[in-house]
């Protein structure tokens, strides 16, 4: 049996609306729960719309992605801790999908928004994550320790929000 740690985190789909997604990210890797904070996502979509549709639920591993845009922007814009983007990996039909800061679903082409709040949004079309670079900081830096510490690292999307 092999000693290699994993992280295992979970991503609870709740409510899903004309635009958006609202969930919850938790860390389940030792066969508990702990709420780690809200995530914001594009809506559902039977037939994928590039920029406008949440990723398909399944595990997926994440890795750090250090080329593209949004890498060059974090690391000028948060230089004392970006080492990377977080990086959903292995994607049916989809291509770099990371994790990173955003209040609304206009701030997502796929990818998932971290907030410490959350509005309901059945009210705000766009849903809403608040307090998301707070929220990412401390989401991103946990998850960086794992990867620097050569964990596994996976992240499973649950729909709980809607019967497909």
């Amino acid at each position: 049996m092999s000693n290699l740690k994993r992280m295992q985190l979970e991503v609870v789909r709740f409510s899903s609306e004309v635009d958006s997604t609202n969930g919850a990210l938790f860390d389940i890797s030792n066969g508990t729960r702990t709420f780690l904070c809200y995530t914001l996502e594009d809506e559902h979509r039977d037939k994928k719309v590039k920029g406008e549709t949440r990723i398909p639920a399944g595990e997926y591993s994440i890795s750090l992605r250090r080329v593209g845009g949004f890498h060059k922007k974090y690391a000028s814009r948060f230089p004392t801790i970006h080492k990377g983007m977080l990086w959903v990996r292995d994607v049916p039909n989809f291509e770099y999908i990371l994790i990173h800061c955003g209040n609304t679903d206009e701030d997502t082409a796929g990818c998932l928004l971290l907030g410490d709040t959350q509005e309901n949004n059945q009210v705000k079309k766009n849903g809403f994550v608040g307090h998301s670079t707070r929220a990412y900081f401390r989401v991103y830096a946990y998850i960086l320790a794992a990867l620097e510490r050569k964990e596994q690292v996976t992240i499973k999307y649950t729909d709980f929000d809607t019967a497909y």
